[in-house]
């Protein structure tokens, strides 16, 4: 079983920044894809952005790119969402997931461990 941490959410003006983290308690951390997803009041939960575990390629939402950066720290078990120029509509609970398989997919049902989540609130 592995679980997963959040940390870094908060309220922040439009245009600013975050750093989302995520420390996950396992000691084969670098053999999980991880992918950040987040969730709107009254919406489904949707794919922010993934980086395998083999390469480290990283995925992103049409959304969310230019903007934010997905990046790992096998060393510390810990994964990282930085997003910068954000808007309101970014606005959510956002979670970290974790698979231990290479691919990165998109949809939230190929994940296996979830964290608690985080809120993210951006002021117009």
């Amino acid at each position: 079983q592995v679980q997963l941490v959040e940390s870094g959410g908060g309220l922040v003006q439009a245009g600013g920044s975050l750093r989302l983290s995520c420390a996950a308690s396992t000691r084969t951390f670098s053999m999980y894809t991880m992918a950040w997803f987040r969730q709107g009041i009254g919406e489904e939960r949707e794919f922010v952005a993934a980086i395998s575990w083999s390469d480290s390629s990283t995925r992103y939402a049409d959304s969310v790119k230019g903007r934010f950066t997905i990046s790992r720290d096998n060393a510390k078990n810990t994964v990282y969402l930085q997003m910068n120029s954000l808007k309101p509509e970014d606005t959510a609970v956002y979670y970290c997931a974790a698979r231990p398989r290479r691919a990165a997919p998109l949809t939230r049902y190929e994940y296996d461990y979830w964290g608690q989540g985080t809120q993210v609130t951006v002021s117009s």
